[in-house]
């Protein structure tokens, strides 16, 4: 069996308590000290700092506790800067494991040998971990915050040349999914002033958070023309967020988000001259349609064009010809949309379209023309109940289609059943209303919907959609 080469703690003492009891009450006290927050299922990497404890301890505590301590990931890939050795790459730790005081972090050898066999511009060069800080004081957030801690894959990226990051972020793209959380180490400005400091660092995430690498180049173009002699600007893990931010291309599918700021100013232990600046930031993958939304005054134009058109229609017999001039873009869009319409708060109709060919305004006046008087569950609203009438609409997002039923959160989802030319919806809010789980929703609509059986939509094609409903 080959002998593993352990690398043990370099900075204990210096960056962090080299005192296992103290270390975790350190410990403790940044994680209560954090920012309340939900827990994100859907992320994927936190950028973190990796100063002293005493003045950065916070902020890191911080990018962790937007993650589910319980849940359980293959690997956590820590893409830490090298301060002491410049080699054109990045090396992955691969002789053995990773202490700390609070024990062995399992390095995941296999991954690292595939990384380095694959990759020409990954390697093992053992000068780049032998005193490197930015890797070694993550491990001890790591051991301490998860139940059940992953094994990691180390990494120490020595160059700032854009071809070489693109190519190692290339060949950690498979990695990068709900299975694998990336750390990416990085403080912020050095030595500037309090105030120039929370500038230029709030300018930088912001770049950073656009997901656009000549953001991020303008803003350290601007930083630099506001910096003081003998300070520096730029993230010290720049090449770390360089790859976060290939990894994220194309930036429609991921959310970065800021969660908290501070400098070493902030601490106890630091001055407001001369400070280092940490960001706790994190990257999601988006919701399916996460960023659907229609303002107050859409809302009102979708009803007032279905209100005014149904009493048109019974009234006189003829479409009401709109004013579009004010519409929105939104309401430009070919959105699918559903009309229900009621009598004293009885259903009386209800009829919309998915994949439509007309503006998202058109398609309301039509499908509120046919749920009033083509549904054929009821009779046509006349008019003397109009007075009664009262109307509520589902605005549908883009489907998406899923790969497993865990993706539908009911109460936010519609769903979509096809299986050949046998199709059928059920709105989000019908599962709501009948208090159904997600199968008994399935059921319910494979059956009655689509009529390919109460359990069809084990072999049928799922879509879901999420609903902007409102009324009147």
């Amino acid at each position: 069996m080959e002998k593993l080469i352990n690398r043990k703690p370099v900075v204990s003492g210096r960056f962090y308590a080299a005192d296992k009891e103290k270390l975790l009450s350190d410990l403790n006290l940044f994680f209560y000290n954090t920012q309340k927050q939900d827990f994100d299922k859907n992320v994927l990497a936190i950028i973190s700092p990796h100063a002293g404890y005493m003045y950065s301890g916070t902020i890191a505590a911080d990018a962790f506790s937007c993650i589910n301590p319980a849940k359980e990931f293959d690997n956590i890939f820590i893409l830490a800067p090298s301060h002491h050795t410049h080699f054109k790459g990045a090396s992955i730790y691969n002789i053995g494991n990773y202490e700390t005081p609070l024990g062995e972090l399992t390095v995941n050898r296999e991954v690292a040998n595939n990384l380095i066999a694959t990759n020409s511009h990954i390697n093992f060069t053992l000068d780049a971990h032998l005193n490197e800080h930015s890797l070694e004081v993550q491990l001890p957030f790591i051991q301490y915050y998860f139940k059940h801690t992953p094994k990691i894959v180390p990494i120490i990226i020595g160059t700032h040349e854009h071809s070489v990051l693109k190519t190692i972020a290339n060949d950690l793209k498979p990695y990068f999914n709900e299975k694998n959380l990336f750390v990416i180490s990085s403080d912020f400005s050095h030595f500037l002033n309090y105030k120039k400091a929370t500038e230029i660092d709030y300018n930088t995430a912001n770049a950073i958070c656009s997901n656009n690498i000549e953001n991020i180049e303008i803003a350290l173009k601007q930083n630099q023309r506001m910096a003081l002699s003998g300070s520096s600007t730029s993230p010290c893990g720049l090449a770390g967020i360089f790859i976060l931010n290939y990894l994220t291309q194309p930036n429609s599918e991921y959310s970065y988000s800021l969660i908290n700021y501070q400098n070493s100013g902030d601490s106890h232990f630091g001055d407001k001259d001369r400070v280092v600046g940490y960001w706790a930031i994190s990257v999601s993958q988006k919701e399916p349609n996460d960023d659907f939304t229609l303002s107050a005054k859409d809302k009102s134009d979708l009803l007032k064009i279905a209100k005014t058109s149904i009493n048109d229609y019974a009234q006189k017999n003829e479409k009401t010809k709109l004013n579009t001039k004010n519409y929105s873009n939104l309401l430009n869009e070919k959105l699918g949309v559903f009309v229900s319409v009621y009598i004293n708060n009885d259903l009386r109709g209800c009829i919309g379209r998915f994949n439509p060919d007309t503006p998202l305004y058109e398609l309301t006046q039509k499908m509120a023309i046919a749920a009033a008087n083509n549904d054929t569950r009821f009779a046509s609203i006349q008019v003397k109940e109009l007075d009664d009438l009262s109307i509520e609409i589902s605005v549908l997002s883009p489907l998406e289609k899923i790969r497993h039923i865990n993706e539908i959160k009911i109460g936010k989802h519609g769903i979509y059943i096809i299986q050949g030319t046998n199709k059928g919806t059920l709105l989000p809010q019908v599962a709501t209303n009948n208090n159904w789980n997600v199968e008994e929703f399935l059921g319910y609509c494979s059956e009655h919907k689509a009529g390919i059986g109460y359990d069809g939509w084990k072999t049928a094609d799922i879509y879901i959609y999420s609903a902007i409903v409102f009324k009147e």
